[in-house]
């Protein structure tokens, strides 16, 4: 398993080995071993998965504290381009966002710590994610950041006219309305 700096403060992409032949693959999506040897020590109490068709965008999500979530994402089928946006206001990297595409032919995962807020934009017919939390889901502190906000300039890869959004998303509020949070 390789654990990958994204150069952002505990933003990881986790690249496994995958050890394939004409029968198929095989990989370990997770080895709490490999990850304790490079730091990340995590006691996962959550699986999320989601089903989503080609076009929508997800996010972007995050859990405010005391309730904040790390997340480990990875695709089980299709290809999508996870987005994060760091809200950790001490980090150089506050404000800026980072993409990266998870499909189930790169097998990549995408490690992303509390402080973030999350989302995706499904570039395939249709798509799974399974993301891993380590924290249980607060309804009380679900926020987020508006999708499409123009400071932040995320090119979700998907046009305007075929983007599906539900209508929570598209009311969320700008970065710059953000309280400090991180």
């Amino acid at each position: 398993m390789q654990i990958e700096s994204t150069g952002f403060e505990g933003l990881m992409i986790i690249q496994p080995r995958v050890f394939g032949d004409d029968r198929g693959y095989f990989f370990e999506s997770y080895n709490e071993a490999a990850f304790q040897r490079n730091g990340l020590n995590f006691n996962w109490v959550q699986d999320n998965q989601s089903r989503s068709k080609y076009g929508v965008i997800r996010g972007l999500h995050f859990q405010k504290p005391p309730f904040a979530q790390t997340k480990l994402i990875r695709v089980l089928s299709g290809e999508i381009l996870d987005s994060v946006v760091d809200l950790r206001k001490e980090q150089p990297t506050f404000g800026k966002s980072f993409s990266v595409v998870l499909s189930s032919d790169n097998h990549r995962q995408l490690l992303v710590p509390k402080g973030f807020a999350h989302g995706f934009s499904v570039l395939s017919d249709s798509a799974e994610v399974l993301y891993k939390c380590d924290t249980l889901y607060n309804k009380e502190s679900e926020w987020g950041i508006l999708y499409n906000d123009p400071a932040l300039s995320i090119d979700w890869r998907i046009k305007d006219g075929e983007r599906l959004i539900s209508e929570k998303d598209k009311e969320l509020p700008l970065f710059k309305d953000l309280p400090p949070l991180f």
